[in-house]
């Protein structure tokens, strides 16, 4: 460009008005793992188990039930709800925080398998990982980058677990869980509301860091260790706060809700959380986490599907969604819940 010569403009691609979720699919692995079973393993009840946690039961994956088989069959089974193929998608948002591979990444690994020649992009925000995703996806449909985002939240969490941990071990199970994001006449995906504690990121980290093992400063393999009554202060005092902030941000009010998907974490947090809020009894309150565990990133696509597969809500239905976790990370949105899902076998 010469001196003097205006500066050419940008050109942008058109975006569409807004964004919706086309469909859903999960996968939850075949070995179900009870309480009991959990109790010949550490020095515990079920009775304990569920007054502190209200887990019953969780899904724990085998040998052959890798990260990206799981991420696979959920995405194939969101693919085909949607009437869509892996050369549709444009994006694929892959959300985790148990791929150990830093490059290529679980997502760019899903994408070569769905047969997508579009982006691909791992990311990690812990458990509350998928709606992080979610509004990526929402804005890259808006903003005209992509027609179709094809959103996966997975997990291994089982891969993180110390067994002889008697404060976390019987928590956590695995399992994905998988929508498309496409284009709509009208807004189907709020506005986020996210946000980070960093300076309580000790509360819920993995140890050893991968860096203190490159570095040669520690050994071992990672595992998962969590400050349970930090956790829980921070996710019953500021959750709430974030949820009212996506609702006010979606203009829509607690009593309009269909349906309350927070992260699974446990049902004292989601307990807290709805007295805190003040939602109403007719709104359906997610409670996947008594059969599927904190499974992290799935755990909220997975709740959303236990809630359409029991009738307890209708597709296309409103829905809060809350995510929170490790970081410590949170993000909430109003949704319109999928028009299609497959449900789980």
């Amino acid at each position: 460009m010469s001196a003097g010569e205006a500066r050419p403009e940008i050109r942008i691609a058109p975006g569409a008005a807004g964004s919706t979720l086309l469909s859903l699919g999960v996968y939850r692995p075949s070995r179900v793992v009870d309480n009991a079973e959990i109790c010949t393993m550490i020095d515990s009840t079920d009775e304990w188990i569920q007054q502190r946690s209200g887990i019953r039961e969780r899904r724990w994956a085998g040998p052959d039930e890798s990260l990206l088989v799981m991420a696979e069959h959920a995405s194939r089974q969101a693919l085909g709800a949607a009437g869509l193929q892996g050369s549709d998608i444009d994006l694929v948002l892959l959300t985790t925080m148990t791929s150990f591979s830093t490059t290529p990444t679980a997502a760019n690994l899903l994408q070569a398998a769905i047969g997508s020649q579009g982006g691909a992009l791992e990311m990690n925000s812990a458990c509350a990982g998928f709606p992080y995703a979610l509004a990526v996806a929402d804005q890259a449909v808006r903003g005209g980058s992509a027609r179709h985002v094809l959103v996966v939240g997975v997990e291994r969490m089982t891969d993180l677990l110390d067994l002889s941990d008697r404060g976390t071990m019987f928590l956590f199970g695995d399992g994905a869980g998988a929508v498309v994001v496409g284009p709509s006449d009208s807004p189907g995906i709020g506005p986020v509301a996210w946000g980070s504690w960093g300076e309580q990121a000790e509360a819920l980290d993995v140890a050893p860091l991968l860096g203190d093992v490159v570095r040669g400063e520690a050994t071992g393999d990672p595992v998962l260790r969590m400050k349970g009554q930090s956790v829980f202060r921070w996710a019953v005092t500021e959750m709430p706060r974030v949820g009212q902030q996506a609702l006010d941000a979606a203009g829509v009010k607690g009593e309009q809700l269909a349906a309350f998907v927070p992260h699974q974490a446990n049902t004292r947090i989601i307990d807290a959380m709805v007295k805190a809020m003040a939602l109403p009894p007719e709104v359906v309150v997610a409670d996947d986490v008594r059969w599927t565990g904190n499974t992290s990133a799935a755990s909220i696509p997975l709740a959303m599907e236990h809630v359409l597969r029991d009738g307890k809500a209708a597709p296309g239905d409103l829905a809060l969604l809350v995510g929170f976790g490790g970081g410590l990370s949170h993000a909430a949105q109003v949704v319109a819940l999928p028009a299609a899902y497959a449900p789980a076998p």
